[in-house]
């Protein structure tokens, strides 16, 4: 065959390589959600592709099938397609190579076919087709679907066979699509990266996904924390109560926190003490709501704002098993939360309070949590088994901490400043500095 016409079916060749390598990278790469979004704006071709992904065989057979058939035909093609020049260059100014002349003539033809192939056919369509998978995808679906019925018999030989070795090993032959939490993290994290997705943005959908895995009782105002009313308490009593606590409202009880019966809106009684319509609440049951919502603190604080929803509530009473109050849960509480950083805070009511470079306050009753986000810690030893920095450190020291205990770990000392009554009121929490390693000379 005469040179010319050779070049120009390998060049033929060369371009449907290109397709058929665009089209196996693109298909495969095109993320399900993007293409779902193309769907919503109207794109049918999206639809398209995200069917054929679920039939991978069939594509990625079509694929190979003429991928390997233009590697035989431009191999044919080029066998020897340099080898006149090259020998003649041999014989002109190599005159002591004529002998290897024909050998060396092919060498070249070889390496320059196969060049030709590997960088034009295969290696810059493959690298285009990941930079933007997606519109490449919707663009040559239609020749791809083309193909596959062309195709279909040897489809049916090729991928029924690939599909009895699958089963034999037990391999899966659908693609696995299923989202989770961390594929979600991972797409945040690179949008946080590339500066798409703002820090406070970044910092609330991690919060949101943390509702599933936060119990109640790692937010929740402990139980020696609660301010609550006793049916026989004085008039002089419930007068410095809401002066020196200013809640919306408070809790009534008939002799201690356990014996609940409701509770009272500060704006209702305190304009009844102040005119002397009451002296004590005994005389106004009949402004004491019985309605209290209670819960477990075995919920998720996902639960927990399902319940509030459900109760048209914003705070809970928190039982353990044995029937006891342990805390109580504000729905206020678990929007700071879910908000974070991004909600205004008083330094006065923050429980981890930044001294400087590698160095923290941190009060007992902060949720492990948050210490894990502040110090970068990904886990602490047995995490579920309690729920505070003061847990922590009890887990650690295997007694209750006492002033000026110590514990290390993960590159932190943490140390207990202030014990108030056998509990752990604040810690103070350095990181350690590593020396780095002598150098090799």
């Amino acid at each position: 065959m005469n040179i010319f016409f050779r070049i120009v079916f390998i060049f033929i060749l060369v371009l449907m390589s290109v397709f058929l390598s665009m089209s196996e990278i693109s298909l495969a790469s095109a993320r399900k959600m993007k293409l779902q979004v193309m769907i919503e704006e109207g794109n049918e071709n999206a639809a398209k592709v995200l069917e054929i992904q679920q039939m991978s065989g069939n594509f990625f057979t079509v694929v190979q099938i003429g991928i390997n058939a233009i590697a035989i035909m431009g191999g044919i093609l080029g066998d020897n397609i340099a080898t006149p020049w090259v020998k003649n260059f041999i014989i002109t100014w190599l005159p002591f190579l004529s002998v290897k002349a024909e050998m060396i003539g092919s060498f070249v033809s070889f390496c320059i076919i196969t060049g030709l192939f590997i960088e034009f056919a295969d290696l810059i369509p493959k690298r285009l087709s990941m930079v933007s998978p997606e519109k490449i995808a919707v663009n040559i679906i239609k020749p791809m679907l083309f193909l596959i019925c062309v195709f279909k018999p040897l489809i049916v030989i090729f991928n029924g066979i690939a599909s009895f070795i699958f089963k034999i090993f037990k391999v899966p032959q659908t693609r696995n699509d299923i989202i989770t939490y961390d594929d979600i993290f991972a797409v945040v994290d690179a949008g946080a990266e590339a500066g798409v997705v703002q820090k406070k943005e970044h910092s609330l959908i991690e919060n949101i996904f943390e509702l599933d895995t936060r119990w109640v009782s790692s937010i929740m105002t402990t139980r020696d924390e609660i301010v609550y009313l006793t049916v026989e308490e004085g008039e002089e009593s419930i007068k410095n109560k809401i002066a020196n606590y200013p809640h919306s409202k408070f809790l009534v009880c008939q002799n201690e926190i356990d014996s609940l019966i409701g509770y009272v809106d500060s704006k209702d009684i305190l304009p009844r003490i102040l005119k002397g319509e009451i002296s004590g609440l005994h005389d106004i049951q009949e402004i004491t709501n019985t309605s209290l919502l209670i819960i477990p603190n075995t919920l998720t604080l996902s639960e927990a704002l399902d319940r509030f929803n459900e109760a048209r509530d914003d705070f809970a009473i928190i039982l353990n098993e044995y029937g006891h109050v342990v805390g109580l849960v504000t729905l206020n509480d678990v929007v700071n939360t879910l908000m974070g950083d991004i909600v205004y805070q008083d330094q006065d009511e923050q429980q981890i309070i930044c001294r400087g470079e590698g160095s923290w306050l941190i009060d007992g009753v902060t949720p492990i949590e948050d210490v894990k986000k502040v110090l970068e810690i990904e886990k602490f030893p047995e995490e579920d088994t309690y729920e505070t920095i003061a847990g922590f450190m009890m887990y650690m020291l295997k007694s209750i901490p006492k002033k000026a205990a110590k514990v290390e770990f993960e590159n932190y000392t943490f140390e207990v400043v202030d014990v108030d009554n056998f509990k752990v009121d604040q810690l103070l929490v350095n990181r350690v500095n590593i020396p780095e390693p002598p150098k090799e000379i």
